[in-house]
C-alpha cells in the first residue's frame, strides 16, 4: 500500500521519539498498530463483501464460461496450427529437391505440393468456420441469458 522502506520508518521513529517522548512511545505504537489492524480488517471485509456480491450477480459463472470457451478455442486451433506447420515443412518445391522438372518424380512432387496447398486451404476454412460457429453459439447463449434476466419479474417486497 505505502512504499515505506527502512530509512523512512527510521525517520518516522526518530521524529515520534522526539515529539512524543520515550515514555509514551510504546502506547503510541500500540494504538497505531490497532488502527492499522482495524483498517486492514475493514479492507478485508469490504473485499469479501464485493466478491460475494459478484458471485451472487453471476460474474463468476460468466467468467468461467468465457474461460471454458477460450480453452475450447485453444484446443481446436493449436492442433490445427501444428498440423499445418508440419505440412508446410514437408511440402517443398521441386527445385528444393534438385529434380528434373520433366521427370515423373518431379511431376508427382508438384501434384503432391498442389494437393497439400488445397488441403491446407480446406483445413483452414473448416477451422475458421468452426470458430465462427462457436462464436455464434456463444453469442446466442449470452443473448438468451440477457433475455432471461430482462424477462424475470422484479421481486416485490412486502411492506407491513
Amino acid at each position: 500500500m505505502f512504499d515505506l522502506g527502512f530509512a523512512e520508518l527510521l525517520v518516522i521513529g526518530i521524529v515520534a521519539l522526539i515529539v512524543v517522548g520515550p515514555k509514551d512511545l510504546p502506547v503510541l505504537f500500540r494504538s497505531v498498530g490497532r488502527y492499522v489492524g482495524k483498517a486492514k480488517g475493514m479492507a478485508r471485509e469490504f473485499s469479501t463483501a464485493m466478491n460475494q456480491a459478484a458471485d451472487q450477480a453471476g460474474v463468476k459463472d460468466v467468467a468461467d464460461t468465457f474461460k471454458s470457451a477460450t480453452d475450447g478455442l485453444n484446443k481446436v486451433t493449436n492442433p490445427v496450427k501444428s498440423a499445418t506447420d508440419a505440412v508446410k515443412d514437408t511440402a517443398k518445391s521441386i527445385t528444393d529437391f534438385g529434380l528434373d522438372p520433366e521427370s515423373e518424380t518431379a511431376k508427382l512432387a508438384a501434384q503432391r505440393a498442389d494437393d497439400v496447398k488445397k488441403i491446407q486451404e480446406v483445413t483452414a476454412k473448416k477451422a475458421q468456420d468452426r470458430l465462427d460457429a462457436e462464436a455464434k453459439a456463444k453469442a446466442e447463449v449470452e443473448l438468451s441469458a440477457q433475455t432471461e434476466q430482462k424477462a424475470k419479474p422484479p421481486i416485490a417486497e412486502d411492506k407491513a
